[in-house]
């Protein structure tokens, strides 16, 4: 049965930190040196262009969205543009799939499982939506997920809207679709946003219902 641990970074980490940590801790894992690990973060506000991302999908230009405090990155991701920020938690699974299945489909419909199976905790109904990778709830989206996959072993991976900026979201089309509202937990739950350790709580209990068991 594959094995894993969960780490969580203190305070919050710029993209670039991060990336080279992740990168770090891929190779690591490639070579067997290095137990398959789930981050967990905040960043500071950061918008990342993926490998399929498109410059007009940024609404600012950079030097105004630096100026507004948030950095640009082209990244090595898949997907378009997307924001990152205080308020919104990040996992970064680092995980050998030859472990579980070498499939990117499988291991992506996984990582959304994990966050239906988080959001369902507090009576939420996550849902997907075809043709796009993330988890919505009554049509608006509260999980992005875009990954890496280099040799099997995985880095990138998915955030849920806790109470995040959402002022920051206005500066981008988030991920390319401009027909999808963006929301919070705050706003799911009502007002009342649970605070990051629970959420890492629930979804930690829900990656492992998720990923305990190897697949046949």
């Amino acid at each position: 049965m594959p094995d894993f641990v969960f780490e969580t970074i203190p305070d919050h980490i710029d993209y670039p930190a991060m990336l080279e940590r992740q990168h770090a801790q891929r190779k690591a894992v490639a070579a067997g040196d290095a137990q398959n690990t789930i981050y967990f973060l905040e960043h500071e506000p950061t918008i990342t262009m993926g490998r399929n991302s498109h410059e007009e999908n940024l609404l600012f230009s950079r030097d105004a969205l630096e100026g507004k405090g948030v950095t640009v990155h082209e990244t090595d991701r898949g997907g378009d543009v997307t924001y990152h920020g205080p308020g919104q938690l990040v996992i970064y699974p680092i995980l050998n799939l030859e472990q579980w299945r070498c499939s990117v489909g499988w291991y992506l419909r996984s990582l959304e499982e994990v966050v239906i199976k988080t959001l369902a905790t507090w009576d939420l109904q996550g849902e997907r939506v075809e043709g796009y990778t993330g988890v919505w709830v009554d049509g608006a989206k509260v999980s992005a997920v875009g990954v890496g996959v280099n040799r099997w072993v995985t880095f990138h991976g998915t955030s849920i809207n806790v109470d995040p900026d959402m002022t920051h979201f206005q500066l981008i089309v988030p991920c390319g679709i401009t027909d999808k509202p963006v929301t919070t937990l705050k706003a799911l739950l009502g007002g009342s946003a649970p605070s990051m350790e629970e959420v890492r709580t629930r979804y930690e209990q829900a990656f492992r219902e998720v990923f305990t068991n190897s697949p046949e």
